[in-house]
């Protein structure tokens, strides 16, 4: 494997903009927009400078490269906290339960509640990887580099981590969730929220979106069928944050119902398995097949590797990865074991 995940730079942004257009559609972190595009570079450049600890509103967008032709070939979004700049909303399923003594019969009502219940937490989203790109495991790769960089970086980070999934959208670009719900107060279909939100935030949703809840009964019968379920191309990211240790608590996107997944950092499978270690050696084959990460801030570099240990714990990395990583006999490293 050649493929290593390093911080995006300033002249990504021509990849990073034709990749989005290959999302097709409802990828709001990954909008087909330059200018747009160009501020979550800028973002990431001003919160690698930053050098004091703590946790501010940043953004960091990574990108996945083969170091043999230079391409890059996927993406992926960590932000340190969100509901800074403006209220982080989501609505949380809920069930009202009522009786009635007369008819001797209880009924239970399913809700959509406004709820700004994740603001403060982490994000990891923004996650894409060219269609010819689909093996290997550069997903994972892709999925948790996000893990290591927030492990080494935690301080920047709370206690708690979401990871927004795209929902179910039609063949024509629309969204049953939307069309049923959201679209009705806003005089406008998905294609345009979605993109509006991406480029200008989601602000608009506090200023015309009803507070109160909103039974699901009263929505339509296609509205009421894609809540919570995630695109089908989604699936498998479902699966994967399941592994890591995310949980589907109830939380759904505003605009097109997809889940929103909750997960403790500190209890993510990635992170809680890593382990700092030394490179005694290197090797040409063999090995546990590992996730291997080295670097802070612009230096962090993460990459599939292949590690022995022997019985007095020396730990030799094969000679490519250490090649990919840039580490020399004595250098430090973080690895965590295959999921």
């Amino acid at each position: 494997m050649s493929f290593i995940m390093r911080i995006a730079r300033a002249d990504d942004l021509q990849t990073l903009y034709e990749m989005a257009k290959l999302t097709g559609g409802g990828f709001t972190n990954l909008p087909p927009d330059r200018t747009a595009l160009s501020a979550k570079l800028e973002r990431t450049e001003q919160a690698l400078a930053r050098q004091d600890e703590g946790i501010e509103d940043e953004l960091i967008v990574m990108v996945l490269e083969n170091v043999e032709t230079g391409q890059v070939r996927g993406t992926c979004q960590i932000f340190s906290t969100v509901g800074q700049s403006w209220p982080f909303y989501s609505y949380r399923l809920g069930v009202l339960t009522q009786h009635s003594r007369e008819l001797g019969r209880t009924f239970r009502a399913q809700m959509l509640s406004l709820t700004t219940d994740l603001e403060g937490s982490a994000e990891v989203g923004g996650l894409f990887l060219h269609p010819r790109e689909r093996a290997e495991g550069l997903g994972l790769l892709l999925a948790r580099s996000r893990y290591l960089y927030i492990r080494a970086h935690r301080s920047r980070f709370g206690d708690k981590v979401l990871a927004e999934l795209r929902g179910v959208i039609d063949e024509a670009g629309g969204s049953p969730f939307w069309d049923g719900l959201a679209g009705r107060f806003f005089g406008m279909n998905f294609q345009e929220a979605d993109e509006f939100n991406a480029v200008n935030g989601n602000q608009f949703i506090a200023d015309l979106m009803p507070k109160t809840p909103i039974y699901t009964a009263m929505l339509t019968d296609s509205a009421r069928a894609v809540i919570g379920l995630p695109h089908p191309n989604g699936r498998a990211a479902m699966r994967m944050l399941e592994t890591e240790g995310f949980d589907n608590a109830g939380y759904v996107d505003i605009f097109d119902g997809g889940p929103t997944m909750v997960g403790q950092i500190d209890q993510l499978k990635t992170i809680a398995a890593a382990r700092d270690v030394t490179l005694s050696a290197t090797h040409e084959k063999g090995g546990d097949k590992m996730l291997i990460a080295t670097g802070k801030l612009a230096d962090y570099r993460c990459t599939w590797g292949f590690v022995q240990q022997n019985d007095s714990g020396a730990v030799s990395l094969d000679a490519a990865s250490a090649a990919r990583l840039g580490l020399e006999t004595g250098g430090s490293f973080t690895m965590a074991g295959r999921a």
